[in-house]
């Protein structure tokens, strides 16, 4: 039988093929704990780290690191190690994002990506307060060039800086002014407060007004809120946009509902970190959590808040609750399609493929 020759192949379809923008947007990602430990460990490995006269194998590593913290402010000390692994910023920290972002994109379907840090704790700890400051602009620049060198995954990323419990005011005013500055306000589009739970009482006027600063410089605002009893502080909330976290608003305080559904405010809410820290015991302890929020009109968007130290995906934490009859499909299209609509940096409509999804069985 004779070849057919080019010109009597079938032409291809005229109709171009639509991006892959995705079907996820993540919205609490820290970088302190979205990292995979296959990803430290090999850079680990290239850099003979110390560490790794410790845990002298992978799985040993992998076993501590992904292992259940005893609660919060243990877990909270893992952030510490990962900072340490992604100091100096050039070149550890491009190579950490330029990972991270391959692997959203390729195996997390990711379209979107708020990666949230404390610029302050990759600076060089050698150097005095004021010469750290100075040092925070390049830890930025430094993420968003790495994200902005992978254009074979071109998923729409941003940064959210954070404030933290455990740093002096002047630091934290020097990150709101930061998230403010022109020539960065391309690469971040928020705030936030992280750190341990304990000190918001005490200092929780001197967050109020740090986020009275963010709202006046026209940034938008979350603060790891409510995840916790000692992180229940309500000061706080007529200046918050999303609460990271917030469970135990819904329950423990579900008099608070209807105000946040009358400012639109959203729950950034990530399942697998109250099972790693103690906070809930199962999974099955978020139904409630759905429930009251869902009648009260209070979106939640379903976050990891740190995928590689939960060795978890952002996939995995919807299937997780729809498994377990937490959520089902059809709340499952609108905690998806919430994540576009509260994204701080997101332009563009909720993808097609998400309104399907939302509509009834």
């Amino acid at each position: 039988m004779p070849r057919r020759s080019p010109a009597a192949l079938p032409a291809k379809s005229a109709v171009p093929a639509p991006p892959n923008f995705g079907l996820y947007a993540e919205l609490h990602l820290h970088l302190g704990g979205a990292i995979l430990p296959n990803i430290l460990y090999a850079r680990m490995q290239a850099d003979r780290h110390p560490l790794l006269r410790r845990y002298c194998t992978y799985a040993a590593f992998e076993r501590f690191f992904t292992r259940k913290r005893h609660d919060l402010a243990d877990y909270l000390k893992m952030h510490k190690l990962v900072e340490s692994l992604q100091r100096p910023a050039d070149p550890h920290l491009f190579y950490y994002v330029t990972r991270l972002v391959r692997g959203a994109y390729l195996f997390d379907n990711l379209a979107y990506m708020e990666l949230r840090h404390t610029p302050y704790n990759r600076t060089d700890e050698a150097l005095p307060q004021a010469a750290r400051i100075d040092q925070m602009r390049s830890v930025i620049e430094i993420i968003a060039a790495a994200a902005a060198s992978q254009p074979r995954y071109p998923l729409i990323f941003s940064q959210i800086l954070c404030m933290h419990t455990a740093l002096p005011l002047e630091v934290n005013q020097a990150i709101v002014r930061l998230a403010a500055d022109r020539h960065l306000r391309k690469h971040v589009c928020a705030v936030d407060l992280a750190g341990p739970n304990e000190a918001y009482k005490a200092r929780a006027g001197e967050f109020v007004r740090l986020f009275r600063l963010a709202r006046s410089l026209g940034i938008r605002t979350t603060a790891h809120l409510y995840e916790t009893p000692a992180g229940c502080e309500p000061r706080l909330l007529p200046y918050l946009d999303r609460i990271g976290h917030g469970i135990q608003i819904p329950l423990r305080f579900p008099r608070l509902l209807p105000r946040l559904a009358k400012a639109g405010v959203c729950l950034e809410v990530c399942p697998t970190t109250y099972l790693r820290t103690g906070t809930l015991g199962d999974y099955t302890d978020l139904r409630e959590v759905f429930n009251r929020c869902r009648h009260a009109g209070v979106p939640i968007a379903i976050c990891t808040d740190n995928a590689g130290l939960h060795n978890v995906r952002l996939p995995g934490e919807y299937e997780n609750l729809l498994v377990r009859d937490v959520i089902g499909v059809e709340h499952l299209g609108h905690c998806l399609a919430n994540s576009f609509t509260h994204a701080f940096a997101w332009k563009g409509p909720v993808p097609e493929a998400l309104r399907r999804i939302s509509l009834p069985e």
